[in-house]
């Protein structure tokens, strides 16, 4: 799903945002409570390209991937999992995925076992596949609504750090400005869940990161677009420290229709 635009000349509401953050200037917006790392959670990503006439199929048979899921949900093997099925599309982008999230690597692992004993790891639509991969990232910045939502939107937009950023740099920008902004949009149910992700399992060049947010609705693009849009008008710091921390054209964009549970 990710979108292949070039964005070397401009950036995204998001890519806009992060320069506005206080790194080195102070918070871009007022903090109630000191943001903190949270225990890590990982996820697992299955990404397909599904040809079109297929994708009707993708939906029939994810009832029984589901109905391992909620039993994985039920007793604490998993916290979260869902589907997206893209929005917009690219050429060489994937057309659908399946994720899981859990508080360890192994329950992820159990999950996947379970998937391959059942078979349903295996149903016609995905045997159409045209291309598949699958990732495993970790979040320590994250949070949702307990419950489930159908044909949400989820936007991705993912940047590469510098070879000389900071460490710290992600942690830097989640604490002063990405996190208390998504947590207000949270509380007021723009969002069902956000997170902030990186690799867990490197299977691209280290230094990406990711800022996942699931809108309720289509609507919630638009409040999300407002929200950062006024952080940064506010923000008298913004200026060119980020910069020198990450490399703009790498930024990509994804939207997709997502199906989603959380414990």
């Amino acid at each position: 799903m990710g979108n292949q635009v070039n964005r070397q000349s401009k950036l995204s509401v998001f890519g806009c945002a992060l320069v506005a953050c206080g790194m080195y200037g102070g918070p871009a917006m007022s903090q109630t409570s000191e943001v903190k790392q949270k225990p890590p959670m990982y996820s697992y990503v299955a990404d397909w390209v599904i040809p079109r006439a297929r994708f009707a199929d993708m939906q029939k048979e994810r009832a029984p991937v589901d109905k391992i899921m909620a039993q994985a949900l039920s007793d604490g093997t998993l916290v979260g999992y869902g589907a997206d099925e893209a929005a917009v599309h690219t050429a060489d982008g994937p057309t659908h995925d399946g994720w899981w999230s859990s508080m360890s690597i192994a329950g992820l692992m159990k999950v996947l076992d379970e998937l391959r004993k059942s078979g349903n790891a295996n149903g016609s639509a995905l045997n159409s596949a045209t291309k598949h991969w699958d990732g495993i990232y970790v979040s320590r910045y994250y949070n949702w609504h307990s419950g489930s939502q159908h044909n949400a939107y989820t936007h991705v937009a993912s940047y590469k750090l510098k070879a000389d950023a900071p460490d710290d740099a992600v942690d830097t920008m989640s604490k002063n400005f990405i996190v208390p902004l998504l947590e207000k949009l949270l509380a007021d149910g723009t969002l069902f869940e956000y997170e902030i992700d990186e690799e867990s399992i490197h299977t691209e060049a280290p230094g990406t990161f990711w800022v996942d947010v699931i809108c309720v609705d289509a609507s919630g693009l638009d409040k999300v677009n407002a929200a950062l849009g006024a952080a940064i008008r506010a923000n008298p710091f913004a200026g060119s420290a980020l910069g020198s921390m990450v490399d703009f054209s790498a930024h990509r964009d994804q939207l997709a229709k997502t199906d989603a549970t959380y414990k």
